[in-house]
C-alpha cells in the first residue's frame, strides 16, 4: 500500500484536465502512441464535441520515480462544469490528493474555487499546477501569486507546465508520488468498497467503479451491497488500463471495477458500499445523494414510444446517478416522465443523448423547479410541476427555492452584472476586489429566474469574461401564481407556469407572442391567451386561412358577396368547435427564452 496513490484532477471547464490527463498517460507508458488520441478518457462523442468531461473516468499507471521506486498511481478524471459538482464530490471521496489545475491566462474562476473547497472539506492534501504556460498571454506569475494567497502557500511551489506542449509532466507526478499520502487501510478488516460511479454493460449488468478503503476482494468473495441488501457473486474484477483489465482481486487501497451482472441501477447505487456478505462491516461515511435542481416533462412525439422512451432512461439512469424519473400524463401531449436534472446543461445533455444514443423523438416541456406549498391544515408539500399546485383556497403561502451564486468578473462589468440580477428579481450580498481589476460579487436569486438563460445572458454581457458558481441556500415565501395558457380555449397543463404575481402579466403576453410565432396557421381562428384562474391577462390571435370565396364575384351586388363571407364565417366557427391545434416542439422551446 506505501507504492499506492490515488488522486484526481479539479479544474474550472475548458482548463486542460483531460488533456493533461492525455499526458501522463503517454509519460507513463500506460497508452501506447498508436492508441493514443485526443482526450482519451472522455468516451461520449458529445464530451469529445462540447470539449466538456461529463462523467468520472478512471485509470491506473505505473510510474519509475527518481528514487527508484516504482508506485501504482490511480487517476480519477472529475467534470468541471458546475452542474456536475456531484460527480466531483463523489470522485473526491475515492482520493487522498488532488491536481488544482488552473489556466495560465484565466486565472482562478469560480468553479476552480468550488472544487477546491470540496477538495479541502475531504481532506485530500492539494497540489496546484498552472497550465496553458505557452499561450502567449498567458500570466503564470501573476497568478501563483493569486493560487498561493488562496491556499496560504508559497508562490514558488506551485508547478508551472503545458500539458499541450508535455511541459512539466514528469514533475506533476513526481510531486504527486512525494506529497500524497499513501491510502490508509487495513488489509486484514473486513471489506468496505466504495462505489464511485458506474456505467451499464449488457453483458456484465451493472459494474461498480470502486476504491477499496479496508479488507479485499476476490472472485469467491460473496459481496453485498450495504443500502440495498443485494447479494451477489462478482462476475468479474478487475482494473482501468485504460481499458478494463481483469486481475480477479482488488487490495485495500486499489481502484477498480466490479461486475455485478445487476440488470438494474436500483440495487446497484453510486455511493454505496460493498462490503463481504459473510461479514459485518458498515457503510464508508461521507456520501450524500444528488439532488435534482431542475424538473421538466419528457413526452414522445409517438404515443407508442412510450416503453421505448421508459427504457431508454432506465439506461441513460445506469450510466447517470444524478437522473431522477418518475411517469407523469399530460392531458395535450399524453403519457411521459417528470425528469430531475442536476442543472440546465445537464437537460441539454440528457436530451441530446436520447436523441444520439437511443434514436428518440422526444419533447421536452418548459423547465421548472421544485416548490414548497403550505397548506391551511399545515401540511408542507413539494410541487415540481405547475399542474400540481393546490388550490388557492387551501393555499397558506408558497415557497420558491433561492440560491447563493457568485460571479467572478473584471470590474468594467459589474454594472451589466448588476442590471441583469436586480431585473431577475436578485438581492446584492457582497461585493469583494479579488485584485486591481477582479471582483467576486456574491448574490442571492430565486432558483426558477437562473435556471433558463441567465448563464447566457451573464456570458454575453461580459464578453465570457464572467464565471459563475452557485449553491442551494434554502426556500423562501413568495407572492407565487399559476399561470395556465389556453389555445383555442383549452387549457394546456404542460405549458403551464408557476410565476411571480409581479411579472405575470409581462410574462403571459410574450408567451402568448412567441407561442403566435410557432403555431401553424390552421383553417380557423387560433386564440392564444394567458389567465391566472379565471382572469386571462394577455391575448393573441393566429388568423384562420382563408380561400378566397369572393374571386368569382365580378363587380355585382354587394349582399351577394356578403352571403358568400357569411357562409364561410359560419363554417370556420363549426371548424373551430372540432379542429384541434397540433402544438410543435418549438412552442414549448419558445418557453425558454421570455425575453423582450
Amino acid at each position: 500500500m506505501k507504492q499506492i496513490r490515488n488522486f484526481c484532477i479539479i479544474a474550472h471547464v475548458d482548463h486542460g484536465k483531460s488533456t493533461l490527463a492525455d499526458r501522463l498517460l503517454e509519460f507513463t507508458g500506460t497508452v501506447s502512441l498508436r492508441e493514443m488520441q485526443a482526450q482519451l478518457l472522455d468516451t461520449m462523442d458529445i464530451e469529445r464535441e462540447k470539449g466538456v468531461t461529463i462523467k468520472d473516468s478512471a485509470v491506473r499507471m505505473s510510474y519509475k520515480a527518481d528514487d527508484g521506486q516504482i508506485y501504482e498511481i490511480n487517476l480519477i478524471d472529475t467534470p468541471g462544469h458546475v452542474d456536475f459538482a456531484y460527480e466531483v464530490s463523489r470522485a473526491l471521496n475515492a482520493c487522498e490528493g488532488a491536481l488544482l489545475v488552473v489556466d495560465a491566462s484565466q486565472g482562478v474562476e469560480a468553479q476552480t474555487l468550488a472544487n477546491l473547497y470540496l477538495a479541502l472539506d475531504a481532506n485530500l492534501h492539494i497540489i496546484p499546477v498552472i497550465n496553458k504556460i505557452d499561450l502567449p498571454h498567458a500570466r503564470p506569475d501573476e497568478i501563483s501569486r493569486e493560487i498561493a494567497e488562496l491556499l496560504g502557500d508559497d508562490p514558488a511551489s506551485v508547478l508551472r507546465i503545458s500539458a499541450k506542449e508535455g511541459i512539466g509532466i514528469k514533475e506533476v507526478l513526481e510531486r504527486v508520488v512525494r506529497d500524497v499520502p499513501p491510502p490508509s487501510g487495513d488489509p486484514d478488516a473486513p471489506l468496505q468498497a466504495l462505489i464511485f460511479d458506474s456505467h451499464y454493460d449488457a453483458y456484465k449488468g451493472v459494474i461498480g467503479y470502486v476504491r477499496i478503503f479496508n479488507g479485499s476482494v476476490n472472485m469467491k468473495t460473496k459481496l453485498r451491497l450495504s443500502a440495498s441488501d443485494a447479494v451477489f457473486d462478482p462476475i468479474e474484477i478487475g482494473t482501468f488500463t485504460p481499458r478494463m483489465t481483469i486481475t480477479g482481486e482488488l487490495q485495500a487501497g486499489e481502484v477498480g471495477y466490479i461486475a455485478t451482472g445487476f440488470k438494474s441501477v436500483r440495487e446497484c447505487r453510486v455511493g454505496d458500499t460493498m462490503v463481504n456478505s459473510m461479514l459485518s462491516a458498515h457503510a464508508w461515511p461521507g456520501y450524500k445523494p444528488a439532488k435534482p435542481m431542475v424538473f421538466a416533462g419528457i413526452y414522445p412525439t409517438l404515443t407508442d414510444d412510450y416503453p421505448l422512451l421508459r427504457d431508454a432512461l432506465d439506461k441513460l439512469q445506469l450510466n447517470d446517478a444524478s437522473l431522477t424519473f418518475q411517469p407523469e400524463t399530460s392531458s395535450a401531449l399524453g403519457f411521459g416522465f417528470r425528469v430531475g436534472f442536476l442543472g440546465m446543461f445537464h437537460m441539454e445533455i440528457i436530451q441530446e443523448r436520447l436523441e444520439r444514443e437511443y434514436d428518440m423523438d422526444v419533447v421536452f416541456t418548459a423547465p421548472s423547479v421544485e416548490y414548497e406549498a403550505v397548506l391551511t391544515n399545515g401540511d408542507v408539500i413539494k410541487v415540481d410541476r405547475p399542474s400540481d399546485m393546490p388550490d388557492p383556497t387551501k393555499l397558506t403561502e408558497m415557497r420558491e427555492p433561492w440560491m447563493k451564486i457568485q460571479i467572478f468578473t473584471p470590474k468594467e462589468y459589474i454594472g451589466p452584472i448588476m442590471e441583469l440580477v436586480t431585473k431577475r428579481r436578485g438581492e446584492s450580498v457582497n461585493m469583494e476586489y479579488l485584485d486591481a481589476n477582479r471582483v467576486m460579487l456574491t448574490y442571492r436569486l430565486p432558483l426558477s429566474e437562473m435556471i433558463i438563460d441567465f448563464y447566457d445572458k451573464m456570458k454575453s454581457a461580459t464578453k465570457g469574461y464572467a464565471s459563475l458558481d452557485y449553491s442551494f441556500e434554502g426556500y423562501r415565501a413568495g407572492d407565487l401564481v399559476l399561470m395556465d395558457v389556453l389555445i383555442n380555449g383549452e387549457p394546456l397543463d404542460s405549458m403551464s407556469l408557476i410565476v411571480h404575481r409581479d411579472e405575470a402579466a409581462s410574462k403571459g403576453s410574450l408567451m402568448a407572442k412567441k407561442i403566435k410565432e410557432v403555431i401553424p396557421r390552421q383553417m380557423f381562428i387560433v386564440p392564444i391567451q394567458a389567465a391566472i384562474g379565471a382572469k386571462i391577462i394577455a391575448r393573441e390571435t393566429v388568423p384562420a386561412m382563408r380561400k378566397d370565396v369572393l374571386a368569382k364575384c365580378y363587380g355585382g351586388d354587394i349582399t351577394r358577396k356578403r352571403k358568400l363571407l357569411e357562409k364561410q364565417k359560419e363554417g370556420k366557427k363549426r371548424m373551430k368547435m372540432l379542429g384541434s391545434v397540433e402544438i410543435p416542439q418549438e412552442a414549448f422551446m419558445a418557453m425558454l427564452k421570455l425575453e423582450e
